[in-house]
């Protein structure tokens, strides 16, 4: 009988590969490969699926704009969309369609700055929502082939778990619950296996240039999550110093820490000329209600581990119950170093424990709690999770007595979760279901396993134990059965004799039985997650608020705006649209805007004139009164009214209309001195200060239980101030208007009830709705004679000529003019301006707009925007810029040496 062929085999620690080692270099370049591609594609087509079971746009009729995806992130990348394109008045410094006036570097830093938003130049702009959603999934598929490629360089291991675990990773209960609605979130999805990927660059001193420059992108494209990415990068870091290598000196140690380090001070600092902005823009930002951190019972915590659960007041941690299995088996699986088991372990255990601890939940979200969802940095446990499965089943499927140990868990788990208020329906079902099929996974690669075990030297890293089993060549089956011996010939331990397998066993069999269980492990994990996905949409559109897709509503409106468009000469405001932040999705100048930016003094200036908000006043809504559109130049107003109900399956129908009337100029003058008007701080009075004209009656209304009466001049327009009240107020004789304040979150604007009759008495009827609140002077009677006299000698006195930039505004004077220059636009950090040809300065503000006092000298004003921190974010990524460069040569000299 003839000898054996011998073949020599070695383990590739960068793809998770046994192979033979001559002629492989192809299959090696494309081993890497088969990991993240599949796991891009499974999590591709498992979100479409999720998608169309919950018959969501665009695999249905049901809008998913829910909450700031339609409010923010649907209308700022519609208008990126027409930024890039060159269709905007504003550049990237100044966005002159919101809130009259914002800092847009802050914004894109915010919530456009991340690769993945230039995809919606490739759509038409009345398939927005489309585009949204496919840079949702581009950024969700992303994620998934980043944590499938760090597992494989994290430790060897079949490519089809790795796939799997990748898909779990992207597709966690985080994803569903938080990530799909809050796009900008997933470059931290992204961002962590990267950064994990980073450390590993650093410990093992490769790539020390290209480490840096991942690190400067994770936090270009959002720098929010990319801090908590960093976090978790960090403790991944720790872990492997730790436990990588048995042998590695405290030194090395050190010395691979200080290179992470070094690597992510540099890339930070390459990312701070958008960071810097971004930051500084918060602190000028409209503060929120400090919020007090109230951790989550931890019955709703375990129950977050289980599929189809759904909340913001607790920790979505769903990663699938197959990967979570795994998961538990870790701390009882021999398999697996001691240190590793110890290492990992501690590390999940450390970090699900500091989600609920104060101290570290302000660490995790850089010492601030945040308004709305509190566990916005789930998603690096998540992670962690996956990593821990992965480094329990890279070598094998763990023994029975792991397996039986991680099942126990993981029935306590669900046990201990069963009265929990986040479980649905659907929980205990796809729970059972999953559970079932990946047990008999897991017989069948155990018997699969057991054909494939063999002698072999002891692990040289001390990762594993004395005996291993032979990993997939790069189809992911073994090709034959077969035991290894060690190498006889002295090739030392990376080496190994392959012999013909004594049982004889058929290759068909051979393959049969993993294949099998790879294909049970997808259904499983693919089954909980479709459920998953299903029902947290579900429920979503059932308890939170929504916007309706874009439809004809929005298309009326936008050729509206288009055809209406005289800026700069003046404004055109599209008055109230389905959603919010109206103007970026159908054009135009209003005050409409919702950004977690939205300035200080935006807000209050708007409000204290009677402008209402949501968002606890980072969301300033348009307000259609005569005597703002003066005071803001807004020449054009849009009026709709809908021609059917608006409905989560439907696309919104109205019809709207334009009305344009004479308004004084971007820019006007107020002579020295103050105008005589009526004191106080009511919206009304501050309008007339601002105004500088009289062109109210402010009575004082007597009230009798909901009832308010006082008198006014005949023919006057009633105005009704209250911005704190939620009910209807009915001017006798006119329909009911609905005010819906409510403190601290919204703030009702002001409303016209009516004309005065011409009996001069006005009685307003206030609804049964609770106990009204109102302030002291809530009538005011606009005389619009008085008014039309004002505008007059507004645009008499004003500007002669308005030219604007993308964030500049020059205006020419008539000759002579004193007392202060008023450009319409609140005055934000980062406005300067001068009058003729003085040096710029700083801009002034009269009563929180931008203002430029006048000598009598000058007969023009400029002004220009430019977003603070730009100079001190330039320095410092100049720096990081010169350290890179450094770091590269030293690099390449220590090469060559």
């Amino acid at each position: 009988m003839p000898p054996a062929a011998e073949a020599v085999y070695v383990e590739d620690s960068e793809h998770g590969t046994v192979r033979d080692e001559p002629g492989g270099d192809a299959r090696r370049r494309f081993a890497g490969l088969r990991a993240p591609a599949a796991a891009a594609l499974l999590t591709a087509v498992l979100l479409c699926l999720a998608t169309r079971l919950s018959r969501t746009y665009p695999f249905g009729p049901v809008t998913r704009n829910i909450v700031d995806l339609g409010q923010q992130y649907l209308p700022f990348h519609a208008y990126w969309r027409a930024f890039l394109l060159g269709e905007t008045h504003g550049d990237a410094f100044l966005n002159w369609n919101s809130g009259f006036g914002a800092n847009f570097l802050g914004d894109i830093g915010t919530y456009l700055s991340s690769p993945f938003d230039l995809l919606v130049v490739f759509f038409p702009a009345d398939r927005v929502e489309l585009a949204l959603y496919v840079v949702t999934a581009a950024k969700i598929t992303a994620a998934a082939a980043a944590m499938a490629l760090l597992l494989l360089r994290l430790r060897p291991g079949p490519w089809p778990v790795a796939a799997v675990l990748g898909t779990a990773y992207a597709l966690s209960g985080w994803t569903f619950n938080y990530g799909a609605t809050v796009p900008m979130w997933l470059d931290g999805l992204v961002a962590f296996p990267l950064l994990c990927l980073v450390g590993e660059w650093a410990r093992t001193g490769r790539r020390p240039v290209l480490g840096p420059l991942v690190v400067a992108l994770a936090w270009i494209a959002n720098f929010y999550t990319a801090y908590m990415a960093t976090l978790g990068a960090a403790v991944v870091l720790v872990v492997r110093l730790l436990t990588a290598e048995e042998t590695a000196t405290a030194r090395q140690r050190l010395t691979g820490a200080l290179r992470a380090a070094r690597g992510v001070l540099i890339g930070i600092g390459l990312a701070a000329p958008l960071v810097v902005v971004v930051f500084l823009a918060t602190k000028v930002a409209d503060p929120t209600p400090e919020t007090v951190f109230a951790p989550a019972p931890w019955t709703d915590v375990l129950a977050r581990f289980l599929p189809a659960t759904a909340s913001v007041a607790s920790p979505a941690l769903f990663i699938g119950t197959p990967a979570l299995a795994l998961a538990l088996t870790l701390p009882f699986n021999r398999a697996v170093a001691p240190r590793v088991r110890v290492g990992l372990t501690a590390a999940v255990v450390l970090v699900t424990l500091s989600l609920q601890w104060e101290p570290t939940h302000l660490l995790w979200h850089a010492g601030a709690s945040p308004n709305g969802i509190p566990y916005r940095q789930t998603f690096v446990l998540c992670g962690l999770l996956l990593i821990a499965a992965w480094f329990s089943v890279a070598r094998g499927v763990p023994r029975p007595a792991a397996l039986l140990a991680g099942l126990a868990l993981l029935g306590a788990l669900a046990w201990a979760a069963r009265g929990s208020v986040d479980i649905d329906r659907w929980t205990f079902p796809a729970f059972g279901a999953a559970a079932l099929l990946a047990l008999i996974a897991v017989v069948l690669a155990s018997v699969g396993d057991r054909r494939d075990h063999a002698r072999v030297l002891p692990d040289s890293t001390g990762d594993g134990p004395s005996t291993a089993r032979v990993l997939p060549d790069s189809a992911g089956i073994r090709r034959s059965t077969a035991r290894v011996l060690p190498d006889s010939g002295g090739d030392g331990p990376s080496t190994a004799r392959v012999l013909p397998d004594s049982a004889g066993i058929r290759l068909s069999t051979a393959r049969a039985l993993p294949v099998l269980a790879v294909v049970l492990l997808v259904a499983a994990q693919a089954g909980e997650v479709a459920v998953t996905g299903k029902r947290i949409e579900e429920q979503q559109r059932s308890k939170v608020s929504w916007s309706p897709r874009v439809g004809p509503w929005h298309a009326s409106a936008a050729a509206e705006v288009a055809r209406a468009d005289a800026w700069p000469r003046h404004r055109t405001d599209p008055g109230e649209v389905p959603g919010g932040n109206d103007v970026l999705l159908v054009g135009g100048q209003g005050a409409d805007y919702y950004s977690s930016l939205t300035s200080d003094v935006t807000s209050r200036t708007l409000a204290s004139l009677g402008f209402g908000y949501y968002a606890k006043g980072r969301h300033p809504v348009s307000l259609d009164n005569l005597v703002a559109d003066a005071l803001f130049s807004i020449g054009t107003r849009l009026r709709s009214e809908p021609t059917e109900p608006v409905r989560q399956d439907a696309a919104p129908r109205a019809t709207v209309t334009a009305t344009t009337t004479p308004v004084p100029p971007l820019v006007t003058v107020r002579p020295p001195g103050r105008p005589a008007t009526h004191p106080g701080d009511s919206a009304f009075a501050r309008q007339e200060r601002l105004l500088g004209a009289d062109v109210y009656e402010l009575p004082v209304p007597r009230r009798t239980g909901r009832t308010l009466t006082a008198r006014c001049p005949a023919g006057s327009q009633v105005w009704f101030w209250a911005p704190e009240y939620k009910g209807t107020a009915t001017l006798a004789g006119e329909r009911p208007v609905d005010f819906d304040g409510k403190p601290p979150s919204v703030r009702a604007p002001m409303q016209a009830l009516g004309a005065v009759p011409a009996s001069g008495e006005v009685r307003i009827e206030l609804g049964p709705e609770g106990k009204p609140r109102l302030p002291r002077e809530p009538v005011g009677c606009l005389v619009r004679a008085r008014l039309d006299s004002a505008v007059r000698q507004l645009t008499a006195t004003g500007a002669t000529r308005v030219r604007a930039g993308g964030h500049t505004v020059t205006a020419e004077l008539p000759p002579g003019s004193r007392g202060v220059a008023v450009l319409a636009a609140p005055r934000i950090s980062g406005w300067r301006c001068a009058a003729g040809d003085a040096e710029p300065r700083p801009a002034r503000a009269y009563e929180g707009l931008v203002a430029v006092p006048l000598d009598g000298r000058a007969s023009s004003v400029s002004c220009s925007f430019r977003p603070p921190g730009m100079k001190l974010g330039g320095a410092i990524g100049a720096a990081a810029l010169l350290a890179l460069a450094a770091t590269g040569l030293l690099h390449r000299r220590r090469s060559r040496r």
